[in-house]
């Protein structure tokens, strides 16, 4: 399913997580379609951990197209469970087996990924020329899994997962198992050896929470970052990580969830509304609203 023009007056989108309060990309959303003329209204759904089993999310996306959505997009941690509950899927969801946007049409939904294409322009853009040889990815969720399709798109050549959850970051290499043509090595590492993985590595991203506001943290001891190493973290709330200032403190190039951010949710808002999103303008809107924050904390 792709995406078409609508013809609608409105549209009413939504972004569906736990602990999304503090999220741009509904401002991303409606400041993109002010330019394109379109009365869009984008709302935050933030559900509690009681309200996350099979049949609350069930109900919700019912109730959602009695509503009236156009669409969603998906964050943690629903990416996963949400597949099963839609009626179709785009060849990347089944690929992967997450999706972060949801597209309504004629009362029948349609799963989409835009996470493997959004990390894959911003690495393209920020790292275009960095080392892929050998890179070190941790997180196995929804979005770790979208980025390891991305970073094999991209060339890398040799990829080790790290994932705590041993069912999850198998799952991971059985995605890439069917969709790879077999020339990238790609492994399963424990935790324990990323003292070993992390020094040798040309890069090393962080798809797991960890940095977060409300995750604070490294992922890994920074200690094990080589100067040699590019970083990249798909958080962006905040920008600037304990990973990522750890890594420029020790001289490694590093790349902010930023990219990620804007070009996914640029692809998601082509998918709901149907309209060509500039990208350059919803880069400056994104800038424009961080800047807001960080002179708002400023003043406080």
């Amino acid at each position: 399913m792709t995406g078409r023009t609508t013809a609608r007056r409105s549209l009413l989108a939504g972004l569906l997580g736990q602990g999304i309060g503090t999220s741009l990309t509904p401002e991303l959303h409606e400041r993109e379609a002010a330019r394109h003329g379109l009365r869009y209204v984008y709302k935050t759904i933030d559900l509690p951990p009681v309200r996350q089993d099979r049949d609350s999310l069930a109900a919700l996306l019912e109730h959602a197209l009695l509503l009236g959505f156009d669409g969603f997009n998906v964050t943690h941690p629903f990416k996963q469970s949400m597949v099963p509950l839609v009626d179709e899927h785009g060849p990347e969801v089944t690929a992967i087996g997450a999706l972060n946007t949801i597209v309504v049409r004629d009362g029948r939904t349609y799963g989409r990924n835009t996470d493997v294409t959004g990390f894959g322009a911003a690495f393209a853009e920020g790292l275009g020329d960095a080392d892929r040889g050998h890179v070190v990815l941790l997180g196995a969720g929804g979005a770790g899994t979208a980025v390891a399709h991305a970073l094999l798109e991209q060339g890398v050549r040799h990829l080790d997962v790290v994932d705590p959850d041993d069912v999850r970051a198998d799952a991971l290499l059985g995605s890439l198992d069917r969709g790879r043509d077999g020339t990238a090595v790609v492994r399963r590492l424990p935790t324990d050896a990323l003292p070993r993985a992390v020094p040798d590595a040309a890069g090393l991203v962080n798809a797991t929470p960890v940095g977060m506001a409300k995750h604070p943290g490294a992922p890994i001891d920074t200690e094990l970052l080589s100067s040699r190493t590019w970083v990249a973290d798909i958080v962006y709330r905040p920008l600037e990580t304990e990973l990522l200032c750890a890594a420029a403190d020790r001289g490694c190039r590093t790349l902010s969830g930023a990219g990620m951010a804007v070009h996914q949710a640029a692809d998601a808002f082509e998918l709901i509304t149907g309209r060509t999103p500039d990208r350059s303008a919803m880069v400056a809107d994104f800038d424009d609203l961080v800047e807001r924050e960080r002179s708002t904390a400023r003043r406080a």
